[in-house]
C-alpha cells in the first residue's frame, strides 16, 4: 500500500529546515500504524507527504502503486479522493451545514447522483452511531460526535487509506476511548490501511506497529500487537 525510499523534505526560508532526512518505509495492506515523535519529529510533515498534500525533495513515495513525487498536484487531487480520506484533530466540519451535509461533502465533489449520496450517508452515519444525529450542526454536538461525523465523512469514499492527525487529541478520555473502538472496527470490518500520528500512547496502542521519529529520521519500528 505504502512505499517510502529514502524520502527527504526540506523547506526553504530565511534558513533551510529539513523536516525528514532518508526515510525508508513499507506499510502494507491492512496495516494500523502509529507515528510518534516529540514535537518537530517530522510526523506532521510525513502525513501530509503520505496523503499527496505535498511533495519529497527528494526520494519515491508510492501509494497504491502510484509515485506521488512525481504528479502534479491536479493528479495528486484526484487520486486523493478515490484512494485516500482524512481525520483531522479540529474536525473540519462546516459550521453552516447539517451532518449529512457535511458527510455528504467528498461525494458531491466527485459527482455521485444524489440517490447514491443518500444510501451512503445513511449507511455511514450508521456506523458510527449518529444516524438520529443526520439533521444537527456541528455546534449541537458534543466533540466526541463531532469526531465521529469526521470518520463517517472519511468513510463515505470507500478509500483503501485511512489517514489520521491526532483523532483524540481534542478529546477527553472517555470520547477518545469510543473514536478509538471505531478506528478498530473500521480497520477490522473493512480492511482499511490506518496511518494514525499521535501523542498518545494509549491511543497509538490500538495499533498494530508503532513508528518513532525523531529529529525527522525513524528512531524505532516495532510491533505492538493492537489493531485488529
Amino acid at each position: 500500500m505504502l512505499k517510502l525510499h529514502d524520502v527527504t523534505k526540506t523547506y526553504d526560508g530565511k534558513s533551510e529546515v529539513t523536516a525528514l532526512t532518508g526515510i525508508t518505509l513499507t506499510i502494507e495492506p491492512g496495516e494500523m500504524v502509529a507515528i510518534m515523535g516529540p514535537s518537530g519529529s517530522g510526523k506532521s510533515t510525513l502525513l501530509n507527504l503520505l496523503g499527496g498534500l505535498d511533495v519529497p525533495t527528494s526520494g519515491a513515495i508510492v501509494v497504491a502503486g502510484q509515485d506521488l513525487a512525481k504528479e502534479n498536484e491536479k493528479d495528486r487531487s484526484l487520486f486523493r479522493r478515490s484512494k485516500i480520506s482524512y481525520i483531522f484533530q479540529a474536525y473540519h466540519l462546516m459550521p453552516t451545514l447539517k451532518v449529512s451535509q457535511n458527510v455528504a461533502l467528498p461525494l458531491h465533489l466527485a459527482g455521485v447522483s444524489s440517490g447514491e449520496i443518500t444510501r451512503k450517508v445513511a449507511r455511514v452515519l450508521q456506523e458510527v452511531g449518529l444516524e438520529t444525529r443526520s439533521n444537527h450542526l456541528p455546534d449541537e454536538l458534543s466533540g466526541g460526535e463531532r469526531q465521529r461525523v469526521a470518520i463517517a465523512r472519511a468513510l463515505i469514499t470507500d478509500a483503501p487509506l485511512l489517514l489520521a492527525d491526532e483523532p483524540t487529541g481534542n478529546l477527553d478520555t472517555a470520547r477518545g476511548e469510543e473514536v478509538l473502538s471505531l478506528l478498530r472496527t473500521i480497520h477490522r470490518e473493512h480492511n482499511t490501511t490506518i496511518v494514525m500520528v499521535t501523542h498518545d500512547h494509549h491511543a497509538a496502542s490500538a495499533c498494530q506497529r508503532l513508528i518513532k521519529l525523531r529529529d525527522g529520521r525513524v528512531e524505532g519500528d516495532s510491533a505492538i500487537g493492537g489493531g485488529k
